[in-house]
């Protein structure tokens, strides 16, 4: 095993088939045309072999594949998302299977549009495929993921033991002020999404999904978006919750948690994925701890076409000399516990020997 093991918890792909009907679908959607024509001009997101030939640069680079945007509910109605889930299952599943030394496991994608179905395609992913996780997004269709209808998809996750990863989604339709009808200059996706992961993260907080389920494992990409910069904010901003509120009495949530509710934001886990900001790297870790955060890329969605995200998140991480057991842990470790991956650990790097001081 390479003492440079990295496994990117939250790069993306396209199993080729996957793709195929996702360009099929596209012919009949001008919006979903348009991102199909930057698509294919990052051919490490459907080219499998282009995508190996990349991963080479980087030794000890591994990755745990997740399905690129859009959602399966955004792209088929409910009664045809179930399928094109399984299709998308079954070509990371051929991937891993071919590729376990690159690819050592995936996550499932769900049809979150029919819930039934998604709950079956979840038990079927992860008993017969092997997926060690799923992956759902901030909102389906724009509805919340704290309607009851949804509960039962992280009940049954938490049954599992396994990890939940959580992508921002948001397309222009959403616009930067009531008075238009879209967002300009790609706002809605620039600063969008991370209000997007942040609004998923408290609307889970003060529903009481994590008293509920205090062992879910939620992974929350691009660091945990605006909660670790806005830590005091949601700390003592919160300790305050219902004071601004007066048609409803949200004063009873706090007495109900127990404890303040910044407490349970420290809850989720959250990826590196911060495009290689050094300084968002450690305010993450800052508010996380290294026990809740894991090595993540966002690859290929990069100017290069997947090289440069992977190349820079490395950077910063050993830009901050983090102790070696944390290093160990971001990089590999709790991807390892969490995902209950069985992978040769890397040996610990020897101290080097203290130089014996000379009497005078």
């Amino acid at each position: 095993m390479n003492q440079n093991l990295k496994l990117d918890i939250f790069p993306h792909i396209f199993p080729r088939a996957f793709f195929e009907r996702v360009k099929a679908i596209a012919e009949e959607s001008p919006s979903l045309a348009a991102q199909i024509k930057r698509w294919l001009h990052i051919p490490v997101l459907w080219d499998l072999d282009a995508r190996l030939k990349m991963m080479e640069s980087f030794p000890g680079y591994r990755q745990i594949l997740t399905l690129s945007l859009p959602a399966i509910e955004f792209l088929a109605p409910r009664d045809r998302s179930p399928e094109l889930a399984r299709v998308a299952n079954d070509g990371m599943a051929e991937i891993c299977a071919k590729h376990p030394d690159r690819f050592p496991a995936f996550v499932a994608s769900l049809p979150m549009n029919n819930v039934p179905e998604a709950l079956r395609e979840m038990d079927r992913a992860i008993t017969e495929l092997g997926a060690k996780g799923i992956q759902i997004f901030t909102n389906v269709n724009g509805r919340p993921l704290d309607e009851p209808e949804f509960i039962p998809i992280f009940e049954r996750m938490a049954k599992y033991d396994l990890p939940i990863w959580v992508h921002p989604t948001r397309t222009a339709k959403f616009p930067d002020y009531v008075s238009e009808t879209k967002s300009k200059y790609e706002i809605y996706w620039l600063f969008g999404w991370p209000y997007e992961t942040s609004v998923f993260m408290a609307r889970l907080v003060f529903s009481g999904m994590l008293e509920k389920l205090p062992n879910l494992k939620i992974i929350t990409h691009h660091l945990g978006a605006m909660a670790p910069f806005f830590d005091e904010r949601i700390g003592y901003g919160m300790d305050q919750l219902g004071t601004r509120t007066s048609d409803e009495d949200y004063t009873v949530i706090l007495k109900r948690m127990g404890r303040r509710p910044v407490e349970f934001f420290k809850m989720f886990y959250a990826d590196t994925s911060v495009n290689g900001s050094k300084s968002a790297t450690r305010c993450g870790l800052d508010f996380y701890g290294a026990d809740h955060v894991l090595f993540g890329t966002d690859c290929p969605f990069d100017p290069e076409g997947g090289p440069l995200f992977i190349r820079e998140v490395i950077k910063a991480i050993d830009g901050l000399k983090l102790k070696e057991d944390d290093r160990r842990k971001v990089y590999f470790g709790n991807a390892i516990r969490m995902l209950r991956l069985s992978l040769p650990v890397p040996p610990k790097a020897k101290a080097a020997p203290k130089k014996a001081k000379k009497r005078k």
